[in-house]
């Protein structure tokens, strides 16, 4: 959020040597560095957050609902609000993380605006999505188990008002493995030339690995697809991070 950079501390969560990895949480110690850990750790994240204000202006309308699922401290809430002219809308943000929810709702309230904001602490498969415009997944279905995904993108598309779209980031994987091997490469040379360390890089991975499963561009296609979106494709990619648009036919946009 670069909003809120300079107010958050430095991530050295993972400097030193840790005894015992457990897998990873979004717990008060993230939520306090992740402004600072997701610029250094996602390359194009402030891109595509600033892009999905971008098409918030395009696709959201009158009197609708726009939903951020998975929202950790409203980046992405805060874009679509600046960017949207409509009248009547209502942004639904949700995370399941209480120090997530906690400190976005502090900056959703530092900035006065008139589309108001709803920050929700729940599961976002709980969560019942109807007459929206726009719903946003950004770098949050790599953390539902993979058997509930296609749950997830079922129940958006049908809450999906006609001529609205799902915007979906995920960091991903590839089929080909000498290409998924060298964007894994690079990712880490992005992190590197971020300043993390080695040990960092490791220990964030290993904490990582059996709580964020990705998928290939071609599965979450197929997903979409399966859900009923009659238009997928993807928007944005560097390295092994990407975000795919998925649009259901009819409407003006």
């Amino acid at each position: 959020m670069s909003d809120h950079d300079n107010a958050h501390a430095r991530d050295l969560l993972f400097s030193a040597p840790i005894a015992k990895l457990g897998d990873w949480t979004f717990d008060e110690r993230v939520a306090e560095v992740f402004p600072d850990m997701i610029q250094r750790s996602v390359p194009g994240y402030s891109n595509i957050i600033s892009m999905i204000g971008m098409l918030a202006g395009r696709f959201v309308r009158p009197d609708s609902r726009v939903y951020d699922l998975g929202c950790s401290l409203g980046a992405a809430t805060l874009s679509i609000r600046r960017n949207i002219q409509a009248p009547g809308c209502r942004i639904i943000a949700v995370d399941n993380s209480a120090p997530m929810v906690e400190r976005c709702r502090r900056h959703i309230d530092a900035f006065r605006a008139d589309t108001p904001v709803e920050v929700i602490e729940a599961d976002i498969q709980d969560i019942t999505i109807e007459n929206a415009s726009l719903v946003v997944l950004n770098f949050t279905l790599q953390f539902l188990p993979p058997e509930k995904r296609q749950v997830l993108l079922d129940k958006i598309y049908q809450g999906l008002l006609p001529g609205g779209a799902l915007v979906l980031s995920e960091k991903l994987s590839f089929a080909d493995a000498a290409i998924g091997e060298l964007l894994f490469d690079m990712h880490h040379d992005f992190k590197r030339a971020n300043g993390y360390s080695e040990l960092e890089i490791s220990q964030k991975r290993s904490m990582l690995e059996n709580v964020m499963l990705t998928d290939s561009v071609e599965t979450h296609q197929a997903r979409l697809l399966q859900a009923g979106f009659e238009h997928t494709g993807v928007w944005f990619q560097c390295f092994n991070f990407g975000s795919l648009l998925a649009l259901k036919a009819g409407g003006e946009a």
